[in-house]
């Protein structure tokens, strides 16, 4: 298991899995693997959530650390194609956190909250000795729709075509060139051309936009292990076969730049933003033009056949596992922090 990031399968499947508490009738679909959310049926409609931590960077600025805080944990419910709508939080802050700071970043993330139409029901909010940035808490979020209407990671059928928006590695690349401007290595106009990618990290607008568009019958947003590690939970859910050709996969600016000066592969690391859908295929073309009438680059770059497994440019790839993102994040700081004693 790596040190950092989630724990490995194994380990869930043996410490976490077999003790979910109380075994109730009404919780529709529980832990499972590559589903983010859980459901609840409440008087026969659907109670999609989803829990994450919260991540605060301040170098990226309080408000805007908000706003991309939030995004995050927003991501898991928006895939199920039901529209998050309620919100518990809990912030759990460092004692040098400034109320002017605090306010800030309050400012972005209750803001971000309004413009998806998300309310905010409860929460707690404190300061304690021992906390540190970026880890600062956690979240729920809450989203209800109908059963019906709930699109699940693993609900690719053969014949569906494989849609992706925005493409690989646009997170890392945009939270590495705030964070590590100096250490990356890239000049200056390159750094600031893959800073932009943070941008592209809200996903609950795309997710809305495709599933209005036309039957899409999986989503899946790619977090930790990337579009890779994504398509092979997609795939392995529905056993089924994902083919993929990668020369059909939309790509940022400054994502290749970035990642090839510091040696991870894109298609390997964390991308909050990044939208994976299988869609049927009378209706892939409105689901495309959907998300492209929102200004995400998005492409038709496979289809779902019979068999198991994804395949890109017809050889078998299977789950990274560990995201390099963290190890070349962990030599990030570390040389940031050398140049700082300098």
């Amino acid at each position: 298991m790596s040190d950092l990031g989630k724990i490995d399968r194994e380990l869930f499947d043996t410490v976490i899995y077999p003790e979910l508490g109380a075994d109730r009738e009404d919780v529709t679909l529980g832990p499972t693997h590559g589903i983010d959310f859980g459901v609840i049926d409440v008087g026969g409609d659907a109670l999609v959530t989803a829990t994450d931590p919260l991540s605060v960077l301040p170098d990226l600025g309080f408000e805007r650390a908000g706003r991309f805080a939030l995004d995050v944990v927003l991501a898991d419910v928006a895939v199920s194609g039901v529209p998050p709508s309620h919100l518990s939080v809990t912030f759990t802050l460092p004692p040098e956190m400034s109320d002017d700071e605090l306010a800030a970043m309050w400012h972005g993330f209750a803001g971000r909250a309004g413009e998806v139409g998300v309310s905010v029901v409860t929460g707690h909010t404190a300061r304690y000795a021992g906390v540190d940035y970026s880890w600062v808490g956690g979240a729920t979020v809450l989203g209800v729709g109908s059963h019906d209407d709930i699109v699940r990671p693993d609900g690719a059928r053969p014949g569906d075509k494989l849609v992706v928006g925005t493409g690989p590695g646009a997170e890392v690349t945009g939270l590495f060139a705030h964070l590590f401007p100096e250490q990356i290595g890239l000049p200056p106009d390159r750094i600031a051309t893959a800073q932009e990618r943070l941008a592209d990290t809200a996903l609950v607008e795309d997710a809305m936009a495709a599933t209005n568009a036309g039957n899409v019958t999986a989503m899946h947003d790619a977090t930790e292990g990337g579009i890779t590690g994504a398509f092979v939970e997609m795939a392995d859910g529905a056993s089924a076969r994902f083919d993929v050709d990668s020369e059909a996969v939309p790509v940022a600016e400054g994502v290749d730049a970035l990642c090839d000066a510091l040696d991870i592969d894109p298609w390997h690391v964390s991308s909050c933003g990044t939208l994976l859908a299988a869609v049927a295929p009378a209706d892939v073309d409105d689901v495309v033009d959907a998300l492209r009438d929102r200004g995400t680059p998005t492409a038709v770059v496979g289809e779902v056949t019979d068999g198991e497994g994804l395949y890109v440019d017809g050889a078998r790839r299977s789950h990274p596992g560990a995201d390099p993102s963290w190890e070349a994040f962990a030599s990030l700081q570390a040389a940031a922090e050398g140049d700082a004693d300098k």
